[in-house]
């Protein structure tokens, strides 16, 4: 397998993840047929059955239909998932839900049910793999049992950051929202500290950082073995190495390789390439983070040090964290 030639490194970013555009993915998905065709096999081509029997587009539409997922992204919110889904989606082998569903952490969508659930996934064929992301089922305590009742055999992708630069850009996300719609919004310091009381660990952003209390919930419902940690950092800075190691979680044959990603100087990271087409994230990806006093940073490296240590120890790695 080839290298990629290191980049320069790069500047604190909101989530300086390989630059994709969320929608739409970059490929089709293999095997897929064009709307013309999908017309062919819904019965256009009624006339030439006698002659020739049915052509690829009938076998696409007998065996294309909508499966319930077989992998989910479970989070980390603002940890990398849409980079990982969009490298993922240009596998011959996965067929990729574009949006995020939020089925199994919000009551009015499970309440729908699984067939509803089903009918939010892309169209696949027997050999591909279906495969959705909501970060939002990670902080979920429905999530994993839910997740469970589905199907106790799912796979299971968790990507995980510095914990102190997720929660900067869960803020930096509010923020630019906010702003968007001519809304004010507190400076970080003034949502994180409670005088000289320190920090407020009540913050939602603090919360969705505590990866071991989070994650301790999956494993009562789900084998160790059936939750891959992909780490955030890694992907970012040399990305081969963490998708050989998700395909094979994924039980997929290798199939990206170094042609299928490029840096950009501009942007200061990587772009995916796939045949004459190229793409990098939209402008909300890589969004610089508003300026942080270095001592409240500080105290939040202080803060989530014991937290780190305790999802170490459950997922058996360690990642060069503040």
């Amino acid at each position: 397998m080839g290298t990629l030639s290191p980049p320069p490194p790069p500047q604190v970013r909101d989530l300086p993840a390989p630059c994709l555009a969320p929608r739409p993915l970059l490929t089709p998905h293999v095997g897929a047929p064009s709307p013309g065709e999908r017309r062919q096999a819904g019965g256009a081509g009624a006339g030439a059955r006698g002659r020739a029997g049915p052509g690829p587009a009938a076998l696409w539409g007998s065996s294309l239909q909508r499966r319930l997922p077989q992998g989910i992204i479970i989070g980390v919110r603002k940890g990398g998932t849409r980079a990982l889904l969009e490298m993922l989606a240009l596998h011959p082998q996965v067929a990729a839900a574009r949006a995020e569903v939020h089925f199994f952490n919000r009551e009015e969508n499970y309440r729908r049910g699984l067939g509803w659930y089903r009918q939010q996934m892309p169209l696949s064929h027997p050999g591909q793999l279906t495969v959705e992301k909501t970060p939002g089922y990670f902080s979920s305590p429905r999530a994993p049992e839910r997740v469970r009742a589905m199907d106790p055999a799912v796979r299971l992708l968790l990507i995980v950051r510095d914990p102190v630069e997720r929660l900067v850009s869960d803020y930096t996300q509010i923020l630019h929202n906010r702003r968007a719609r001519c809304k004010p919004y507190p400076p970080l310091e003034r949502l994180l500290l409670r005088g000289d009381r320190g920090l407020d660990t009540r913050y939602k952003a603090i919360q969705r950082s505590l990866y071991a209390l989070q994650l301790a919930r999956w494993l009562a419902a789900f084998p160790s073995a059936h939750i891959h940690v992909v780490d955030g950092g890694g992907l970012i800075r040399e990305p081969l190495p963490e998708l050989r190691r998700v395909e094979q979680f994924l039980g997929l044959a290798p199939s990206l390789g170094p042609n299928n990603f490029y840096f950009n100087q501009t942007k200061g990271f990587y772009c995916l390439r796939a045949g004459a087409r190229q793409r990098c994230l939209d402008e909300s990806k890589g969004r610089p983070h508003p300026p942080i006093a270095e001592q409240l940073l500080e105290q939040l490296c202080t803060y989530f040090s014991a937290h780190n240590e305790h999802f170490f120890s459950l997922v058996g790695r360690t990642f060069n964290w503040c």
